[in-house]
């Protein structure tokens, strides 16, 4: 396959909502979107060995919720993509998870919220119907309800989403703000929230009132009966990362014990089922792995895709570039 134009591989569903941008991508690319047949991962596989779609310069990807069909980009799946390729996910990687900050970040302030003001019993209450439940509600919720300001705040992960999400609890609620990451941020970075790092998760949770975990999955628990442990005694806990980083069994006996006065969770372990113990409690606020399913974030991840393509077939710089830092200069 042959073309004057660079080749793009577009994986998933059509462009919805940056029309315009997306006639200027399409007249400047030539595109090229493999079926869902295609797209799954021994179909996929077999076309990039056969050079089916020639030697096309990038891939475009533009939801998160669709194209995904081969599976995971792995050691197995790469080699076979053509040498020409200069941008996905020598291949720089650029991503959109950045559409999504500010819509997960509002998403975890919700459940900080919760966590602290007991708003999911007050729900429960309210929902059921019944007077007794709403009075018992309205009376009692406030024995064990504090307010965020002030408090300490824990982050473990202070990407680009831990990072949204203190700026708004200390800009917006004066709350203090404690984190743990693998890389340590600028002293400016540190200095814009009054960011205090600490080294290990221990000592993160150890000294905090509600931790927040907002980090990738890196193939293993890491919020387990150990490490709850070391959480302070009637502290909180915030999960906007992904379900499978928390053991829930411990979770839910330090829910039980009283050791955790509260959770708030937007992603479970196994979802779409729930644990069973956890919409009973009303210590704990759940939501449905909607943090970033906002408008603005399907509109930013496909208006990102584009634009990453696009500056870098045009020799210009990346928006969000995951892995240049690696390049040689």
């Amino acid at each position: 396959m042959t073309s004057s134009k660079p080749v793009v591989l577009h994986l998933g569903d059509p462009v919805k909502y940056n029309l315009d941008l997306y006639e200027r991508f399409a007249s400047q690319f030539t595109i090229i979107r493999p079926s869902e047949e295609e797209r799954q991962r021994d179909a996929f596989m077999a076309a990039l060995k056969e050079k089916r779609w020639g030697d096309f310069d990038a891939i475009f990807r533009p939801f998160w919720n669709s194209g995904g069909e081969m599976g995971r980009w792995d050691r197995e799946l790469v080699p076979l993509l053509p040498k020409s390729v200069k941008v996905f996910a020598r291949i720089l990687y650029c991503n959109g998870a950045t559409a999504s900050s500010e819509a997960v970040a509002d998403t975890a302030i919700f459940h900080i919220l919760a966590v602290f003001r007991n708003f999911t019993w007050s729900q429960q209450a309210a929902r059921s119907g019944d007077p007794e439940q709403w009075l018992d509600a309205h009376r009692n919720t406030a024995l064990t309800a504090w307010n965020p300001r002030g408090r300490a705040l824990g982050i473990i992960g202070l990407g680009n989403i831990g990072y949204t999400i203190a700026q708004k609890a200390y800009r917006g609620f004066g709350m203090k703000i404690f984190y743990h990451d693998l890389v340590r941020k600028s002293e400016e970075q540190e200095k814009a929230v009054e960011a205090t790092f600490c080294p290990s998760k221990e000592d993160l949770v150890s000294r905090v009132d509600c931790v927040v975990l907002a980090t990738p999955f890196g193939g293993k628990v890491l919020v387990d009966a150990e490490l709850l442990k070391h959480f302070r005694s009637g502290s909180r806990f915030v999960n906007i990362a992904r379900g499978k980083l928390v053991d829930e069994e411990a979770l839910v006996a330090a829910l039980e014990s009283g050791h955790l006065l509260a959770a708030g969770l937007d992603v479970q372990a196994n979802e779409p089922h729930v644990h069973p113990k956890m919409p009973q409690m009303r210590n704990v606020a759940l939501t449905c792995h909607n943090a970033g399913g906002a408008m603005d974030t399907r509109i930013g991840f496909e208006w990102l895709a584009m634009e990453n393509v696009l500056r870098v077939l045009t020799g210009q710089e990346a928006l969000t570039p995951v892995n240049k830092h690696l390049f040689p200069k």
